[in-house]
């Protein structure tokens, strides 16, 4: 047992909680007289070659963003999303009022998981008749956190409660003003994972065991007894996909570059990560170049590019997007994460210059071991442009919607025609001659996802 300055455990009795980690869903459809009913929440999990099913609407003369084009068998259908439900909530977001393109982004930003909140297409447009207040009818925080403490003198500063002989349930009491509680903590949470592995069938030794062998920093993620309720009473999984990551050190950064004579002045290195996801990662600036005068700092992970997400990109299509622009470049980063006990990814990263100098890119194999907690809890990366700093109030950028991004639109052909011309060019085809709104090609803007 370690010693009970870093964490303690002691006996008390409850009943434990059973079924945080049930991945099947609760959906209920109970109306309050008004013709409204409740929202449904769904948690969709998929592999890195899958979609979630079905397509996202912003359509002309229909409120909201509308669920759309469920694909037969597929993940959405499979967990009970139809066809006309409204989106009003993205992992705890409410959503209903943002601009479409931003709310696409919000899903895609989450990876593979994504926790949705709906309503049917019925109770929606009678709520928005009746004058509700959509965002009332949710609840207001159903987002655990994730929170990195770094121990000092006096130990981690949280104590960890839970029955005798009993695995997998634990309870945190934190020390006022210690590691935990600036960490963000909260007193009384619930411990779910530890380093980014479920605690679920861990029993006091083997956490104790666990925390020792953190070293100097450990990351938690917990959950509030409210926040756990609610995924319990629903069957719904509690994972870090899910987490409040605003208080973990991350920082999103904006670098613009306008290239030298030198070049960049950085190399761009790609990884193949412990979480089945591959990164992109800058090394290598070069002291004056436009890399370092922008401050990109070694290790920084690349997130999007020119205000595009980079991520399911490989690392040549990478490369291709950076170089897009002859003379300047923007960039968005999140800085690394360095210390002990995080985790260490594969040594050997395959990298390839962004030009350091004149000339040709060139390539080189670098051996560096980088520790980044990021891949250690599996989360998509682009989830930290979602979350506020809680301790500056301010939040981070959010990514850009370019209007050359990619979008899939359903026309239905009227009676004038589909309400465009095609025009063809040297290897390319272009739209032109959009009809005024009322013709079928303004009619729906689609996001397949």
């Amino acid at each position: 047992m370690a010693s009970p300055a870093l964490y303690n455990f002691r006996k008390f009795e409850f009943n434990p909680k059973d079924g945080i980690d049930n991945p099947a869903l609760s959906l209920t459809e109970d109306t309050d007289g008004e013709g409204v009913g409740e929202p449904r929440f769904y948690l969709l999990s998929k592999g890195n070659t899958e979609t979630f099913g079905f397509c996202l609407h912003e359509e002309l003369g229909c409120q909201g963003h509308v669920i759309r084009q469920v694909e037969l068998g597929g993940l959405a259908q499979r967990r009970g999303l139809q066809d006309g439900d409204r989106l009003l909530q993205v992992n705890g977001h409410f959503v209903d009022h943002m601009d479409h393109r931003r709310v696409v982004q919000k899903i895609k930003a989450s990876g593979n998981q994504v926790l949705l909140a709906v309503l049917d297409g019925d109770s929606y447009e009678a709520a928005k008749a009746l004058g509700r207040d959509l965002s009332q009818m949710l609840p207001a925080d159903i987002r655990p956190r994730l929170c990195h403490i770094t121990r000092d003198k006096s130990g981690f500063g949280f104590g960890v409660s839970g029955p005798e002989g009993t695995k997998g349930t634990f309870q945190l009491s934190v020390q006022q003003d210690g590691p935990a509680e600036r960490a963000g903590v909260p007193p009384g949470s619930w411990l779910l994972e530890l380093n980014g592995a479920s605690v679920r069938s861990y029993s006091h030794a083997q956490l104790a065991r666990k925390l020792k062998q953190s070293g100097s920093k450990v990351t938690l993620l917990v959950a509030t007894s409210a926040v756990e309720e609610f995924y319990r009473l629903r069957g719904l999984r509690v994972t870090a996909a899910l987490a409040d990551t605003s208080w973990l050190p991350f920082k999103v950064r904006e670098l613009h570059m306008v290239k030298g004579p030198a070049g960049y002045g950085f190399l761009l290195k790609e990884d193949d990560c412990s979480s089945g996801a591959t990164g992109q990662f800058l090394w290598d600036v070069d002291a004056g170049l436009p890399a370092e005068q922008a401050g990109m700092k070694e290790g920084d992970r690349l997130l999007a590019v020119n205000g595009e997400s980079i991520e399911g990109l490989d690392h040549q299509q990478t490369v291709l997007r950076i170089r897009a622009r002859d003379d300047q470049v923007t960039l968005l980063v999140i800085d690394p994460l360095w210390g002990d006990g995080m985790g260490v990814l594969s040594p050997c990263l395959h990298s390839e210059g962004v030009p350091r100098g004149p000339g040709l890119p060139w390539s080189t194999r670098s051996c560096t071991a980088v520790p980044l907690l990021l891949f250690q809890i599996g989360l998509s990366p682009l989830l930290f442009f979602e979350d506020s700093d809680p301790a500056l109030g301010s939040h981070t950028p959010s990514l850009p919607s370019p209007s050359g991004s990619p979008g899939l639109c359903h026309i239905e052909v009227g009676p004038k025609g589909p309400g465009f011309w095609l025009v063809a060019a040297a290897n390319s085809i272009g739209i032109t001659q959009v009809t005024p709104l009322a013709r079928p090609s303004q009619q729906c803007c689609s996001q397949l996802l």
